[in-house]
């Protein structure tokens, strides 16, 4: 009898709950019992969703990062946060994002803001981590009170449950050394903390323990390749069995050490590695479980039933009562309840699943292994329907689209000139001073914008009253902008619901729901569009909205565009074609809308690729394949621009220092990139690599409340300036400012744009 089991639930809620009671707490609003109610009751639900599994998840519920738990968890609080008198969780959130609630910092000088801890990429997807840090002194000390807490909550909910840990070897894997040392000379300390943690469980009755290993799908050099089986070999005196998880891509060289190392049983992700399934299930010794993630945990499309259990059955016989079924990862990455979608297009709905329609496809399958297909005749007949009917459907296909593909040549992504000519071009009609100052695109998204598109979206608000009250959003982003004394202004973004979204929503080939969040970080959720076909575009995206924003000023206004590759990246895409085929025909439709602002008179365009890194493979071997159609769907759309008009392009919070080759071949004329909550560590590429353009390295850290002051903005710079010529360097935050406050966001630009001065004086 195989048995089921879930690696983890969405924790934002259906509804974002979470996100909702978090922001409120931050602002004082609630108390912090409020918000740890909402944390019990949210578990409970999703618990209840899952208690007719063999095993749900424990410990994957987070306020607001499961790196950042396993970090309290283990001890291994930066050394800024240490010594803290207040609630734990307080002190979690002054490490997650710089402060806490202000009621919670009235009480005593040492509880206000400090650094953030530094946010990147989670593996290849589109959700954030807290970097765990380290030095050649971290000590490590067990704190299981939030897991043993969770424990007792299940039990009493008669939930029969494993706890989600993350491994050792990955969480150091995952951090960074804050000095010289090397983060393997820790494990050592690191694996009697992990020892403990395994007794406390067997103290708590625990049977199971799911411990996540996604290191083990990337390419490791012997030292780590070892640290496995250091790691491992000391924990084997265990008194609970564990489940060494594996997913987001395959094990290759590491599929024989994941299935020597003397765990209970080993998950892998058979949506990326379905070839390993079979090899695994060789090679593992006979008494271990495989566990096999055969419904895909991060995209929403309908599994194909059938198709599974063609390739499944024969493993299912092979190893009987050893199978387990789960879904390929955390269902952290997609959104809970499809049923919450009664304004989706009908069609497009039906060939849909969330997480919770996931768990449903997972209880089939176990139905159809375990007691025959008939069991499930009625739902594996419906499911192929489904299936069938997207595969036919002609809104899936468009010839045209397919035919502009077939067009595509490498003229197309050249400029006219290299860019020492372009930008003596655009320095004369530019006219702009040493370090210009401008932002990243957004400004805040106030209660105002928010309630008008809300009018807007259910009719309350007609046409004409919706674009005069963003008209006004833009207006005083612009008015603003110039008190402040910026050099290229943007127009804030008023009209724009979400990045990806705002274009989804104006082409062709993309559906949206209403209630589709998952997490990106913290209390920040999207809502990914839905790319289900060709893609084309019908008419001018943003061209009414920039022409209106420059008419109010004679300063440089730029045009504000989403690149292709981002768009493929924060979208839950098609999976019938290789996704580099969408992100050229992404790249055919912005080009036009980069050809119409230039037509407009817009001479400075962005064209954001803040997910260009996360769409790269796990491997480094694989990388080059994705580079070369991702650096070339963005000079398709960027390079038929004449050398007089200025292009941007953004990168935020992605480690790239290892693809600096990859970005300059992308010919951008200015990039800005992330690097204050990293104090400019992401420059160390340049300290080999010669970067021919220009470079804004972000300095106001806009994922945290806390505002930078003049002379830290100025400190960053110079720092930066050691590295790039000053004449190619601009000020800039590190990312879009639509999450923060105007309270915040102007002293964090005055201070910006005064360092830009001091620094104009020593040049």
């Amino acid at each position: 009898m195989a048995t089921t089991h879930n690696l983890g639930f969405p924790r934002i809620g259906a509804k974002r709950e979470l996100k909702f009671a978090l922001e409120s707490y931050w602002k004082g609003e609630s108390s912090l019992g409020e918000l740890k109610a909402l944390g019990t009751q949210l578990r409970q639900r999703h618990w209840a969703h899952q208690a007719d599994l063999g095993f749900a998840a424990v410990g994957d519920f987070s306020f607001y990062d499961q790196v950042l738990d396993m970090s309290f968890t283990l001890g291994n609080l930066p050394a800024r946060v240490q010594g803290f008198h207040g609630d734990t969780l307080d002190n979690y959130f002054r490490v997650a994002r710089g402060r806490s609630a202000k009621g919670a910092e009235d009480h005593a000088a040492c509880c206000g803001g400090v650094a953030a801890g530094e946010m990147t990429k989670w593996f290849d997807t589109n959700y954030h981590y807290i970097v765990p840090e380290f030095t050649a002194t971290t000590n490590f000390s067990l704190d299981p009170s939030r897991l043993v807490t969770q424990l007792a909550e299940a039990r009493s909910a008669g939930v029969n449950v494993k706890p989600v840990i993350i491994g050792p070897v990955t969480y150091l894997w995952l951090g960074k050394a804050k000095d010289d040392s090397d983060r393997l000379a820790l494990l050592p300390k690191l694996l009697p903390v992990y020892g403990a943690l395994l007794d406390t469980f067997a103290a708590q009755g625990v049977e199971w323990v799911q411990i996540d290993e996604p290191a083990l799908v990337t390419e490791l050099d012997p030292a780590w390749q070892q640290a496995f089986v250091t790691a491992y070999d000391a924990l084997e005196t265990r008194r609970v069995k564990l489940l060494l998880a594996t997913y987001f891509g395959q094990l290759q060289n590491n599929l024989s050490l994941a299935c020597k190392l003397p765990v209970d049983g080993l998950h892998i992700d058979a949506i990326n590695a379905r070839a390993e399934v079979a090899k695994a299930a060789h090679e593992l010794p006979a008494e271990r479980v495989l566990s096999v993630g055969a419904i895909n945990g991060r995209n929403i499309w309908k599994t194909d039933l059938s198709a599974t259990l063609d390739w499944l059955e024969p493993v299912a016989k092979k190893l009987g009562e050893r199978l387990w079924i789960a879904p390929s990862c955390s269902l952290l990455h997609v959104p809970v309840d499809l049923e919450s979608e009664q304004k989706l297009d009908a069609e497009v709905r039906s060939w849909l699943a969330f997480a919770l329609q996931k768990l449903d496809e997972l209880k089939v399958l176990a139905t159809a292994l375990n007691h025959g297909r008939d069991a499930v005749k009625a739902e594996l007949s419906a499911n192929s329907a489904a299936i069938a009917a997207r595969r036919a459907s002609p809104r899936v296909n468009n010839p045209a689209v397919k035919a502009a593909l077939g067009k595509i040549n490498p003229a197309l992504g050249q400029r006219s000139n290299a860019y020492p000519a372009r930008a003596d071009k655009q320095a004369a009609l530019l006219k702009l001073p040493a370090y210009p100052t401008t932002t990243i695109g957004s400004f805040p998204q106030t209660g105002e914008i928010r309630h008008a598109r809300s009018q807007f979206k259910s009719g309350a608000l007609d046409e004409a009253g919706y674009k005069s009250a963003m008209r006004a959003e833009i207006e005083r982003s612009v008015r603003e902008q110039e008190a402040l004394g910026l050099d290229v202004l943007v127009h804030g973004e008023a009209e724009r619901n979400d990045m990806v979204e705002y274009f989804g929503e104006q082409l062709e080939g993309y559906a949206f729901s209403q209630f589709g969040w998952v997490q990106s970080y913290g209390s920040r959720c999207v809502k990914p569009p839905i790319l289900f076909g060709d893609i084309s575009r019908p008419q001018a995206m943003t061209v009414e909205w920039i022409k209106y924003a420059q008419s109010l000023t004679s300063k440089p206004m730029k045009g504000m565009l989403t690149g292709p590759v981002t768009i493929l990246n924060w979208s839950f895409v098609r999976d019938d074609q290789p996704r580099s085929v969408s992100c050229y025909q992404l790249a055919l439709a912005i080009r036009e809308e980069v050809l119409d602002l230039e037509k407009a008179g817009v001479r400075v365009i962005q064209i954001d690729e803040a997910a260009l890194r996360e769409g790269l493979p796990l491997r480094k071997s694989q990388w080059q394949e994705y580079l070369d159609w991702a650096v070339e769907s963005f000079r398709i759309t960027a390079n038929g621009v004449s050398d007089e008009t200025q292009i941007h392009t953004h990168m935020c919070y992605s480690e790239f220092n290892d693809i600096i080759a990859s970005i300059a071949e992308m010919d951008a004329d200015v990039i800005t990139i992330e690097t204050s909550r990293s104090d400019m560590e992401l420059l160390d590429a340049f300290d080999h690599f010669n970067y021919p353009n220009e470079i804004g390295p972000g300095v106001y850290d806009i994922h945290s409340p806390n505002i930078p002051t003049q002379q830290h903005i100025v400190q960053l710079m110079q720092k930066a300036a050691e590295r790039i010529p000053a004449q190619r360097l601009w000020v800039n935050p590190d990312c879009g400012l639509k999450t923060r406050q105007w309270e915040e966001v102007l002293p964090a630009l005055t201070n910006m744009v005064a360092a830009a001065k001091t620094l104009r004086a020593s040049v």
